[in-house]
């Protein structure tokens, strides 16, 4: 699985999270992001588009991937603001505490093993008015879906490098240091399993 895992997944990934459908998630989440902002799981890139230039003070990208970090690099050469690219876990983020106004996550918590301490130290950097802004898909509220997310994620986990198709992002977020203030949810395209999503902005508790 090494070979897929570096080789394979890391141009997959960016294929699909490339998608029309997709990018027009990211048109809805990106902008709100301002002054010094962290974005977990950098990836290679694709949200650096979607960015207001006019509201970015700064950005740290953080993703733990080397081959997606240098695709993300080359994607960076248009952006009007400054970028540190942090190599690292977001289990260690390599910033002092209350650092970030913003903290976005797009596609990043299905992924992570320790959600909850990935969510603990999130709420470390983001500074005590911050806001954690995020995009991701997980869990349906239908219960013929949501029994298929259950019986299909052993085996997409396995190929999808750990994304998780059945969780259940706002309870994650609320349980860990968060209070969503606002959020929107709905599939936005078929197979339902893999397209449920939630959309919005929290905040610390």
């Amino acid at each position: 699985m090494s070979f897929y895992n570096n080789y394979i997944l890391p141009n997959l990934t960016d294929f699909v999270c490339r998608l029309a459908l997709v990018n027009r998630q990211r048109q809805k989440i990106v902008p709100l992001a301002f002054g010094k902002v962290l974005e977990v799981g950098l990836g290679s890139g694709l949200n650096l588009p979607f960015y207001d230039h006019t509201k970015v003070e700064k950005l740290w990208g953080l993703e733990p991937s080397p081959r997606s970090m240098q695709k993300a690099k080359k994607r960076s050469a248009t952006v009007k603001f400054k970028i540190d690219f942090l190599e690292s876990s977001v289990m260690q983020i390599p910033l002092e505490s209350c650092s970030a106004n913003c903290i976005l996550t797009t596609y990043t918590l299905c992924t992570l093993p320790d959600i909850k301490g990935a969510l603990q130290e999130i709420a470390r950097v983001l500074k005590p008015q911050g806001q954690l802004i995020f995009c991701e898909h997980g869990k349906a509220p239908d219960p013929e879906v949501s029994c298929w997310q259950d019986r299909l994620n052993p085996f997409w986990k396995t190929f999808s490098g750990g994304c998780n198709l059945n969780r259940d992002i706002p309870h994650l977020i609320t349980r860990n240091g968060f209070s969503i203030k606002q959020m929107q949810s709905g599939y936005i395209s078929k197979p339902r399993t893999l397209s449920y999503h939630y959309w919005g902005i929290a905040t610390h508790c």
